[in-house]
């Protein structure tokens, strides 16, 4: 590919999927990433050279999808300590902190963004000093988030993949890939994966009103891998499962809460309704640090509203669809009760009903892991 430090119209490299690096890169004093506003049109990137820019770039969906953006938040974070004045300690700490609580409250809903950003925030509570060093292990651990995530995803893939039969008909929504995840795929992982064993997989991406998530990136990403899909609209999810054109329905999460309800992109939830009246397996792919086990239910979770102006400015016929002015409502996501999934996939595995035990279980296994990542990188003097 191109170098994505410099801004603008750049060429991929081919393959199954984006490189890591090719979706989004900490840099020296920047936060390299693809603007996914641009796709599929354009493959351009974005430099970002202070936090508020990466701040910005994760409320306007530059870079979207809960892994993404928990990545891009710990970059921000790094980035905030990289710019922060490293001759007063106590300032040092304040403009960091700072920066996480801006950057956690970017987009409020998915648990990935705030749990990395906690964990930043263990790094700089526990780390001794000199204020280099904290910002070296920040950075470390940021470029270390990046290469879990994939790796994570390339697990759940593999486990996924156990639960679909040969010439599978999967229906999706939203964007899960490489785009989603800074490398690979969730639900579109789990996808990858199956069709490299069974080429007769067939996928239905569902467009994804209003900002059209699965037109714009899952039908890019499925492109360009070569992999065999046809798009719908939202509305003609329930026809195809009657029709019998649909064996299984894999999602992605934003936040999954300890009893197993699922909160994902708008429309998710009918999925899951419609999914259960046709008897369709309803999958849920995600990695553990999207599981929040200090909410208890869905109904818990901030549903965040997106602002009117992104269903007022879909266009048809060359002009806009809606009349001027009218109400709109848009929340980002909705709540699906566990009682509708079938099977939850994290890299641990595969996970079953009651999802109370089986959660718990999964993140107490990533758990040591997770641990391990914070803490390798206190004392970590240079990166």
């Amino acid at each position: 590919m191109s170098s994505p430090g410099v801004a603008g119209s750049v060429s991929l490299s081919g393959g199954a999927g984006l490189d890591p690096q090719e979706v989004i890169a900490l840099g020296d004093g920047v936060v390299i990433l693809l603007d996914q506003t641009r796709l599929p049109g354009e493959v351009v990137y974005r430099r970002l050279a202070s936090w508020q820019e990466v701040e910005s770039a994760i409320r306007e969906l530059a870079v979207r999808g809960a892994p993404a953006i928990g990545i891009a938040g710990a970059m921000g974070v790094a980035l905030a300590a990289q710019l922060a004045d490293h001759d007063d300690i106590e300032a040092y700490r304040t403009t960091v902190l700072g920066a996480a609580a801006a950057l956690a409250a970017a987009r409020p809903t998915a648990a990935n963004l705030s749990w990395a950003i906690a964990r930043q925030g263990e790094i700089l509570a526990g780390h001794p000093g000199p204020t280099e060093a904290m910002t070296a292990s920040l950075r470390l651990f940021a470029k270390r988030l990046h290469d879990a995530e994939v790796a994570r995803c390339r697990a759940m893939g593999a486990h996924g993949a156990t639960l679909l039969h040969r010439g599978a008909r999967i229906m999706t929504i939203c964007n899960t890939g490489a785009l989603a995840t800074g490398g690979y795929g969730t639900a579109l992982g789990v996808v990858r994966s199956a069709y490299a064993a069974d080429p007769s997989i067939r996928v239905i991406a569902c467009e994804t009103r209003p900002l059209l998530q699965g037109a714009r990136l899952t039908a890019w990403e499925l492109e360009r891998d070569g992999i065999p899909f046809v798009l719908i609209t939202d509305s003609m999810a329930a026809s195809l499962m009657a029709a019998g054109e649909v064996t299984h329905v894999i999602v992605g999460a934003d936040r999954i809460a300890a009893n197993g309800d699922v909160v994902n992109k708008i429309g998710t939830y009918a999925l899951a309704v419609l999914a259960r009246e046709h008897g369709i397996p309803f999958i849920v792919s995600a990695p553990t640090s999207t599981i929040d086990l200090e909410t208890a239910t869905a109904a818990e979770v901030l549903i965040e509203e997106r602002a009117a102006a992104e269903v007022h400015e879909i266009a048809l016929f060359g002009r806009s669809a809606a009349p001027a002015g009218v109400a709109v409502r848009n929340p980002a996501f909705d709540r699906t009760p566990a009682r509708l999934v079938t099977a939850i996939v994290t890299e641990q595995g595969v996970h079953r009903p009651p999802f109370a035990d089986t959660l718990r279980t999964a993140a107490a296994a990533a758990d040591p892991l997770a641990a391990d990542l914070t803490r390798s990188t206190t004392s970590t003097p240079n990166t």
